[in-house]
This record gives structure tokens, sequence and C-alpha cells, in this order.
């Protein structure tokens, strides 16, 4: 026992100055920038630590190479439109009517195909009869759907142009967007898994493109890439707050000192009622995104301890041993593929919100699959919280990298002549610093810490 006993408290000194790191880094940019500014990376590297945890449990639990995170991120996001944006009334008069039609007359056809294909005898009658089906089909749902989505996007295109959603609070958009991606997974699952690693990551990344094609141009269901803006938020407004009696009066109070000491008090006043509504705003964020990454992890936590999650790691370790020991192995990855693509779409669903818009240009591989990796690896592959770590400093790493390098780039080019071409070209290289600061990172782990800063538990 005194080996596991060591290692175990190893890795919680580990986890408490990694931890303890990133707080004193927030606390430095709070200082240095703002604290509008480190409340709101805070934010983000929750955000970012449940898409690792996602990621985790595809990877660190059952060894499922995803190379799509981006699309159940972005499928997270536009789940948040279509839950928490207003119906558009005139779309849906429009051309809503028509959108119905080509859903029921894509509906009847699967059930048409599925009842007469067995009653039509095998060979050329079945297939040529099948083919027919589905090309008149194809050509009448067709004529429905371009009809409907040409009248739909003609309403209003500069503020609509789409047919909204069930004008419901936006935190229940993380719930169903978890049903929602796990959806998607399910139906990926059933074509992509069973493959061999590299060709699951083709596949996975191919399918997310395509996800990210059909958000960007079917403009009637989220406006693509002209965004949809002003959505719902569960915590107040900004010029509510700066409005507020009470909330003018906190702050104050909280300021009584700097205020009694200041020359022109009210113009100081309105500017610290200013920076701190947003920072209140910004804490009832970190509050409600806080208490969402606290269940996430202790309901993954609760499963990687159970003989399910325990089952998922023996088959990640060696598939045909437990295929022989009875395992579905294909059926359980895609349990886990599901699960963790569901966490992934929960932190999309969340970043739509604190964000207030969704934005579907934004979605690139770099942003929502390789950084998502690299948190993972990082933090700790098969580590719950070595993931939501990994998640966390990475962020942190990729937001302050740039402002950091041009701090110092600047520093030395204050040293340089005026006309000096090597300060130019430190002053133009300081924004691409991150990449070269995430690669540094990757590169120190994997060489000093190969299974992650929390290595996964043996």
């Amino acid at each position: 026992m005194a080996p596991q006993i060591h290692t175990d408290q190893n890795q919680r000194l580990r986890a408490v100055i990694a931890f303890g790191l990133l707080g004193l880094g927030l606390i430095a940019v709070g200082i240095l920038q703002s604290w509008n500014s480190a409340f709101g990376v805070l934010n983000l590297c929750m955000i970012s630590a449940v898409m690792a945890l996602g990621l985790n449990v595809q990877w660190g639990y059952a060894g499922l190479f995803n190379a799509g995170v981006m699309a159940f991120a972005a499928i997270g996001g536009l789940t948040a439109v279509l839950v928490s944006h207003p119906p558009v009334v005139e779309a849906w008069q429009a051309g809503g009517t028509y959108l119905i039609g080509s859903l029921a007359a894509l509906i009847a056809t699967i059930l048409l195909i599925r009842s007469v294909r067995p009653r039509l005898p095998e060979g050329r009658i079945r297939f040529w009869g099948t083919v027919l089906i589905t090309i008149t089909a194809y050509v009448i749902i067709r004529s429905l759907f371009r009809e409907g989505a040409g009248l739909v996007e003609a309403v209003n295109p500069a503020k609509t142009g789409f047919l909204g959603g069930l004008g419901l609070p936006i935190i229940t958009s993380w719930i169903i967007a978890g049903f929602v991606a796990g959806g998607l997974a399910w139906a990926i699952g059933k074509i992509s898994l069973g493959l061999r690693s590299d060709y699951l990551a083709i596949a996975t990344l191919g399918i997310a493109e395509i996800v990210i094609a059909v958000i960007k141009f079917e403009d009637w269901l989220a406006r693509g890439v002209k965004n949809v803006t002003g959505l719902s938020r569960p915590v107040p407004y900004e010029i509510d707050l700066q409005e507020s009696d009470s909330f003018i009066g906190w702050v104050r109070w909280w300021y009584q000192d700097t205020l009694s000491a200041s020359d022109n008090s009210v113009k100081l006043l309105n500017e610290l009622v200013i920076s701190s509504s947003s920072i209140f705003v910004k804490l009832c964020y970190s509050g409600i995104l806080l208490a969402a990454l606290i269940i996430l992890l202790t309901l993954a936590n609760r499963a990687a301890r159970s003989p399910w999650g325990r089952m998922m790691r023996a088959i990640r370790d060696n598939e045909h041993a437990a295929s022989a020991m009875g395992k579905d192995v294909v059926y359980r990855h895609r349990q886990a593929f599901i699960v963790g693509s569901a966490i992934v779409g929960i932190g999309g669903a969340m970043l739509t919100t604190i964000d207030g818009q969704f934005t579907p240009s934004s979605y690139n591989p770099l942003r929502f699959t390789f950084i998502i990796w690299v948190m993972v690896i990082v933090g700790g592959s098969g580590n719950n919280l070595g993931s939501i770590l990994g998640g966390a400093i990475i962020w942190f790493t990729w937001v302050q990298a740039e402002p950091a390098a041009q701090f110092v780039m600047q520093n030395i080019a204050g040293f340089l002549p005026e006309e000096s071409a090597l300060a130019d070209h430190l002053s133009d290289i300081a924004p691409h610093m991150r990449l070269f600061t995430m690669g540094l990172v990757l590169l120190l782990v994997m060489r000093f810490a190969p299974r992650g800063i929390l290595a996964e538990r043996r």
C-alpha cells in the first residue's frame, strides 16, 4: 500500500500546486490588466474544462480518437439558439408549412421503404423499387424544402431570415444540447465506430466539416454566417444594473474611501458602476459555470469508478481480450462516444450563452479540436480532474500568450534604435507567439510528464 499512498500524495500535491499557480495567474491578470478580463478568462477556462472532460471520456476511457470535437461544440451552440431565441412568427407563416411538409415527406419515405422492401422479391426488383421510391421522394422533398427555405430566408433577412427557436430560458438549452449532441454522436457512431483508430479520426473530422458547412450555409436554420445575436441570458444585463439604485448604492458603499478622496466623485462613481456591473455579470456566470462543472465532474468520477468505467478501461487497454470475455466492444465504444459528445455539446451551449451570440464562422479545428486535445494530453488522459486542469491551463496560456509576448517584445525593442528592422520584426511576430507557446508547453509536458500533469491512477 505504501507506493500507492505515495502516488496519491504526489497527485494531490501536483494538483494543489497546479491549481494554485493558475489562481495566481488569474490574480496577476486582474492586477496588471483588469478584473473584468480576469473573470472573463476564468469563465472561458471552465467552459474549456467541460469540453476537455467530454473528450477525456472518449479518449481517456475508451481510447477513441475523435477528431471532430468541433462538430459537437457547434451543435451545442446551435441548440442554445433553437431553444432560447423566440420564434419568428412571420417566417413560420411564410415557409413553415413547406418545411414541415418536407420533414413529414422524409419520415414517410423512410417508413415506406422499411415497409415495402421486405415485401419485394430479392434481386433487381427490390433494388430498383427502392431506387424509384428514393428518387421520387427526393424530388418531392427537395421541392418543398427549397420553396420553404427561400420564403423563410426572405423574411427581413437583415434581422431575422430564420425560423427562430422555442423562446425558453437559455439555461435549459444546456441539458437539451447534451441530448442533441448525444443523438448526433449516436448517428456518427453507427457509421464510423468499429473503424480502426486512424480511419475513425478521418471519418469524424470529415463529418465535423459537413456539420459546420450545413450550419454556415443553411440560413433558415440559424442565419448562417450572418450570426444570431441578442440571445437571452441567465444573468442580469449590465445596463439594468447601471440603472439600479440598489446596485449603485452598493458600489458607492464598496468604494466609499476611493470616492471620498476624489475631486470628481460623480464621474468616478459612474465609471465604477460601469466596470462593477460588468464584473458582477461575469461573477454570476462564474457561479453558474462552476456549479455545472462540479456536477459534470462528480458524475464523470462516479462513472469512472463504476463497473462500467473499469470495463471501458479494460476495453481500451486490450480490445481482443475484452471481446473474448464476451464484451460488445463496438456497442461500448458507442456508449463512451455518446456520453463524451454530450458533455462537449453542453460546453458548446455554455459558450454561446456567455457570448450572447452564435457565430458559426468561429468554429474551426484549431480552437475546437486541436486545443481540446492538447488540454487532455497536458492535463492527464484518463484523469477527469487532470482534464479540467489541462483545460484551464491551456486556455489561460492560449489567451495570455499574445499580450505577454507583446509586453516582452516591446521591452526588448525599447533597447533598439527606432528604425531598427529587428524591432519591427519583433513587433510583427508577437501575435504569433501563442502557437509557439502552445507547442513549447506540449513538448515540455511530454518530456517531463508523458502521462500528463495529473496522470491516470492505475
